[in-house]
């Protein structure tokens, strides 16, 4: 049974009726040449509920909610991306569903043991230094791209997941102080605003500034955990001198954002349908015109835009399945991350590896959703499992692994103390 008193098969059931829901609506009302293209698409589908479903029962772990949630949505997804435009079967995206699946699982296992990731800590550090230097040596001029001819890759997503880890600690590492002048210090933190700083130069050299405030939630939400330790609490003179910090660095940001930056930051689309707003008001007209229900699979025409599938996946699926599904979506997203948080981590090292994997997709659904709006600037960020994207999709295999280490059966069980034996046992056994 699981927490919440659904047992396995009833959640199980929830899943595959959410699935087989999406799929019925693709053949009532799916642009579709053939009833075989809606066909395949259900059976891979369904052989994923099932397949994945089969292999939990091998899995031992305290609750089965956040992996049925996770090939809830990414099952989603592939319905979602199969639909854009006329009904097919991504099977691209269908393969990294699966992968974001194994690598679930793998991160899971690898950040058990908080003991071994503070042992090999610098190890990651050195990870997120080579994914550093591949961007500056081997992207070209001032991308975020590696162009392999078939296939390109994004070391940036990459170093999300590091990133996250390298922000993550332990109560023990955090008593490791130093005594400098009058200030006891802890080394970690000030390498970390180090690391920090040069993500953000090296975001800003690759005019890339969309992902910053994915990485500027990590570090925030990374230091305020390493300041509050449990049941610790801030000055109200230490929130409000933190609070006015990130205001100013806010504010000169903005000042002095490039001119790219600045022209989408005042940009009127309506008054430029054919130049700078142009994508921007496709969204939102696509939003408009599919309405609460959609215009069905495979009828929309917001897939001619480029980043359909990806920047402004929401506007996509509002046009095809209508705004509410695309709300479904988000809130299936949410609701996989409040699983997360709310089983309680089985050390402060796990929690602070939740918070922060929470940070980076809460704030990329923000810029996604609100993007896809023209609430704010397109920011070129991807909806966490639902847009296409290899880069992206095996990242966030990573990071749905930190969040379910963190709510896992505990794993280590303290060795027994021997026990002395009877004399007269003893002579007995002889």
């Amino acid at each position: 049974m699981l927490k919440n008193g659904l047992s396995y098969f009833g959640i199980m059931f929830l899943s595959l009726l959410s699935h087989i829901s999406l799929l019925t609506v693709v053949f009532a009302k799916g642009n579709y040449e053939s009833i075989i293209d809606p066909m395949i698409l259900s059976a891979a589908v369904l052989i994923l509920d099932v397949g994945y479903f089969t292999v939990l029962r091998f899995l031992k772990q305290n609750t089965y909610a956040f992996d049925i949630l996770l090939v809830t949505v990414l099952n989603i997804s592939v319905i979602f991306q199969s639909c854009f435009g006329k009904v097919g079967f991504a099977g691209k995206h269908y393969i990294f569903s699966i992968l974001v699946l194994v690598l679930c699982n793998v991160s899971a296992y690898l950040v058990r043991d908080y003991r071994k990731i503070e042992k090999y800590k610098y190890v990651f550090y050195g990870i997120i230094g080579v994914l550093i230097l591949s961007i500056l040596l081997l992207t070209g001029s001032r991308s975020m791209w590696i162009d392999l001819g078939f296939i390109t890759i994004q070391p940036s997503e990459f170093i999300k997941p590091f990133f996250v880890l390298v922000f993550s600690t332990s109560l023990i590492a955090l008593n490791n102080k130093h005594k400098i002048l009058c200030f006891n210090v802890v080394y970690d933190n000030w390498i970390l605003i180090g690391l920090t700083g040069i993500i953000v130069l090296l975001q800003w050299w690759c005019r890339d500034l969309g992902s910053l405030p994915t990485f500027a939630s990590v570090a925030g939400c990374g230091l305020l955990m390493r300041i509050c330790y449990p049941k610790a609490k801030l000055s109200k003179k230490l929130i409000g001198g933190i609070c006015a910090g990130v205001a100013v660095i806010a504010g000169v940001a903005f000042k002095l954002a490039p001119p790219y930056v600045q022209a989408r930051l005042h940009v009127d689309i309506w008054a430029d349908q054919h130049g700078d707003g142009w994508q921007q008001c496709q969204a939102l007209i696509a939003i408009a015109e599919g309405g609460w229900f959609g215009k069905g699979p495979g009828n929309g025409r917001l897939y001619k835009v480029p980043a359909a599938d990806t920047d402004i996946i929401f506007s996509t699926i509002s046009e095809e399945w209508g705004l509410l599904a695309a709300f479904l979506a988000v809130f299936l997203i949410l609701l996989l991350i409040i699983t997360a948080i709310i089983n309680t981590p089985r050390s402060y090292f796990h929690t602070t590896l939740t918070v922060g994997t929470a940070a980076v997709f809460i704030v990329q659904m923000a810029l996604n959703v609100f993007g896809s709006c023209n609430l704010i600037p397109f920011t070129g960020v991807t909806l966490p499992f639902i847009s296409n994207g290899g880069s992206s999709m095996l990242a966030c295999g990573l990071l749905a692994g930190f969040l379910k280490a963190g709510q896992s059966m505990v794993y280590y069980v303290p060795p027994r103390p021997a026990t002395r034996q009877n004399p007269q046992t003893r002579r007995a056994v002889r």
